[in-house]
């Protein structure tokens, strides 16, 4: 097995984040404000920062790579700090709930070719309406308005697909988007 990241791909940084909408934008917007103050102003590197974001489903079997995430913030259930919003608009001046942002990124194919590595993979076009839905739709605003990438995954629980396939398959992931890049 292969070890550590793809040639050529510099990972910036890696954050964990509370499982609280509003409780994690404050760390989300400083972690792509550095993402994009730490780009050297005379490269063009800034085209080719993509934020990768994973989220835990626990009722999914495969990885799910999101196509977009909708304005629309409806909590099943409250999160980390407490907090429930149904039928909330995640960015008012998006508009209503229905307004979608896509990632720019060729999620199809790059699913195709995670899905020719044997991997248990699929496109999506619903992160849900919960956290990872809401943190994806900050993270697409914010590519769009600095002329970034953005993506999350979805993964299942490590007892459905386990911790070492996950790391092979993040890995995967990264080594296709760079490949995306260096056509582009």
């Amino acid at each position: 097995m292969k070890k550590g990241l793809p040639k050529g791909l510099i990972l910036g940084s890696c954050s964990i984040l509370e499982t609280a909408g509003q409780g994690a934008l404050s760390a989300l917007y400083q972690t792509l404000q550095s993402a994009i103050s730490g780009v050297d102003s005379e490269s063009s590197n800034s085209g080719r920062t993509i934020w990768v974001h994973f989220g835990v489903n626990s009722g999914a079997t495969r990885f799910a790579i999101e196509q977009q995430a909708v304005n629309e913030a409806t909590f099943r259930c409250p999160d980390e700090l407490g907090w429930k919003p149904q039928k909330a608009p995640i960015i008012p001046a998006d508009g209503g709930i229905s307004h979608t942002r896509q990632t720019s990124l060729p999620v199809k194919e790059i699913t195709k070719a995670l899905a020719k590595m044997d991997y248990e993979v699929m496109t999506s076009d619903d992160a849900g309406r919960f956290v990872c839905n809401y943190v994806y739709y900050h993270s697409l605003q914010f590519a769009e308005q600095k002329g970034t990438k953005s993506l999350f995954v979805h993964v299942p629980l490590f007892l459905t697909i386990d911790k070492e396939t996950q790391m092979r398959f993040a890995a995967s992931l990264l080594e296709e988007y760079n490949q995306f890049l260096d056509c582009t």
